[in-house]
């Protein structure tokens, strides 16, 4: 292959597979075997409905802040692919990544494998490169099957489990967590930071010898006014600082992350300090993320009911006197039904507008559902940046507008807004 620019790489992966999506670990095994790609390094893998990408930043920024070399693998990306792939909490400039493509490439003969499993196997040959103290990994879907899960997790982290993706992982909380709980492994620890977890997932960890370690019994959160005490394997952390990425839901995020380096903590250390560093530095785009200026303009990536239920959590314990405005989008096969349910009594204006591409909506079946919800008026536009662009028009600096439904609906306002792809 003679592809020089991170552009051409990204097209060719998009078709060497005849599927977005193909849940399975023997393709990803076979190319790591030829590439010889065991990592020396420590290994803690994040996955879970919701909240992956909060603890996993919250994870990087920690251990950057106690000094340690850290490589972190993350998706989707809301701009640019690199930053997917973190190397000491800066994206990957595009020569690593396309000389990660390129042994991807070499070593994989005849087998097709899909993007995220090629970007996959890329980030981890360049992350075994640059011999990293520890690396944190984001599962894509699932767990059990997702090509992250063939490298092996020293502390394997479930966040949350709930309803999404179901026609890949199963429609109910228990066939969910069965495929969540397949990043546990033997003997090794294994935090659960859901305080109603399923069945299957402790089940799973019982039966296998896991180290199972569940919030609000073997580690938690004490809160106060101005501060917040976790509490866990190697006794309280007192006087932290609540995390600077906003939301009620972060402080487990947050619990679950240092229940990780507990587990951790004879091989990377990481002191009191170094805890409160990260707390307050960690950042991650589209997370009830509130940006600057009036009106009030919020973006989330909230995307199945789970993630509704915060965000509407979110809004009601915000104060606004004016009104607030969706600005909403998201992909067809989602539940648009609950998630507008779950949002409809926090939103006063709704502005919908259709994602490009085979799998989003249009702005005319975001209207029906929003009807079939009892919501009649609705403005629609033919996409995001038009349905942004009237709420901006619309609102007043009182009022509020919330952009959420997708990683979609998100990056399409920030490019808007001046952000560059």
């Amino acid at each position: 292959m003679n592809l020089h620019r991170l552009e051409e790489w990204l097209s060719h992966l998009e078709g060497l597979h005849p599927k977005t999506i193909a849940l399975g670990l023997d393709r990803v095994r076979a190319v790591q075997a030829q590439l010889k790609l065991h990592p020396p390094f420590p290994i803690i893998t994040v996955g879970g409905t919701n909240g992956k990408g909060s603890t996993s930043a919250m994870l990087e920024a920690m251990l950057l802040a106690a000094g340690y070399r850290v490589g972190c693998y993350t998706s989707p990306h809301l701009i640019r692919y690199n930053e997917r792939v973190r190397i000491n909490g800066r994206m990957a400039d595009d020569a690593a990544l396309c000389a990660g493509f390129a042994a991807v490439e070499a070593a994989r003969g005849e087998i097709a494998l899909t993007y995220f499993e090629f970007g996959t196997l890329a980030a981890l040959w360049l992350f075994a490169q640059a011999k990293f103290d520890v690396v944190i990994l984001e599962v894509g879907l699932g767990g059990r099957l997702d090509a992250v899960n063939v490298f092996e997790p020293d502390v394997a982290i479930v966040t949350t489990v709930d309803l999404d993706h179901a026609e890949y992982l199963g429609d109910t909380r228990e066939l969910i967590g069965f495929e969540k709980a397949g990043i546990f492994r033997a003997h090794k620890p294994a935090i659960c930071a859901d305080a109603h977890p399923p069945a299957t997932l402790l089940q799973h960890a019982a039966e296998i010898g896991a180290q199972l370690l569940r919030i609000e019994h073997d580690f938690g959160v004490q809160r106060a006014p101005e501060s917040w005490t976790y509490w866990g394997p190697s006794g309280p952390r007192s006087a932290l600082p609540y995390p600077a990425m906003r939301g009620a839901h972060q402080l487990a995020n947050a619990a679950g992350a240092i229940a990780a380096l507990d587990c951790l903590r004879e091989r990377l250390p990481v002191s009191q300090a170094h805890l409160r560093a990260g707390l307050l530095s960690a950042r991650l785009p589209g997370r009830f993320q509130v940006l600057p200026g009036k009106p009030t303009v919020i973006l989330d990536v909230a995307h199945n009911p789970q993630a509704a239920r915060s965000l509407a959590d979110n809004l009601r314990a915000q104060y606004v006197s004016g009104k607030t405005y969706a600005v909403f989008g998201m992909l067809g096969d989602k539940d648009i039904a609950a998630v507008i349910a779950t949002l409809k009594d926090q939103i006063d204006v709704w502005c919908v507008g259709g994602l490009a591409g085979p799998r989003g909506a249009s702005g005319e079946q975001l209207r029906a559902l929003l009807h079939d919800s009892g919501i009649s008026a609705a403005q629609v536009a033919f996409d995001i940046t038009q349905a942004y662009t009237f709420a901006c028009r619309q609102a007043g600096e009182n009022d509020r507008i919330c952009v959420f439904g997708s990683f979609y609906t998100v990056a399409e306002v920030l490019i808007a807004r001046g952000a560059k792809a």
